[in-house]
């Protein structure tokens, strides 16, 4: 009986402090888009994908390699006849990466979005960071980017529309 009780605890535990933690990446396939600081445009981008990123405190280097990997070779473009048949490399497309920590919103209680599975900055910059190189290298190319923590406004045009939510931790 006291197994079953600990069991209950640190499964509540993991519940309300969020240790089923995940980076979440939102995909939109775009003819173009851009980010705007302080009235400069930071970053835009042609034909290609722009990403909102939302990194949790348990996100891993494993995590960024798997969901680069996913991205570049994601097959949304499409070919000569019409089809999602070729990836972002194959176009030879850009990216531009958005850090968002509203991804991670928990809204099960209440009115207010709680964003308490959020990475904190000491945590999520180097994860950012580490995302933006490794899909740089993945990709061949340099990609835009935002600025983490920045007031930011964001715009694109949305090609298709294709739009696609990953989870790191849902790799099926």
């Amino acid at each position: 009986m006291r197994i079953k009780s600990i069991y209950t605890i640190n499964l509540n535990a993991k519940l309300i402090f969020g240790f089923f933690e995940d980076m979440i990446a939102v995909i939109q396939r775009v003819s173009e888009a851009s980010v705007t600081i302080h009235k400069e445009v930071k970053a835009s981008i042609g034909v290609g994908v722009m990403l909102l990123l939302g990194i949790e405190e348990a996100d891993t280097a494993e995590d960024i390699e798997w969901l680069s990997r996913k991205i570049v070779n994601m097959r949304i473009f499409p070919d000569d006849e019409g089809v999602m048949n070729r990836s972002i490399s194959e176009v030879e497309g850009d990216a531009l990466v958005i850090s968002q920590f509203t991804l991670q919103a928990s809204t099960k209680k209440g009115n207010r979005p709680s964003y308490i599975k959020a990475a904190r900055p000491e945590t999520a910059i180097p994860l950012y960071e580490k995302f933006i190189d490794q899909l740089s290298t993945d990709l061949g190319k340099p990609v835009g980017t935002g600025e983490f923590g920045a007031d930011m406004q964001v715009s694109l045009i949305n090609d298709g529309p294709v739009t696609i939510l990953i989870d790191t931790k849902n790799k099926k």
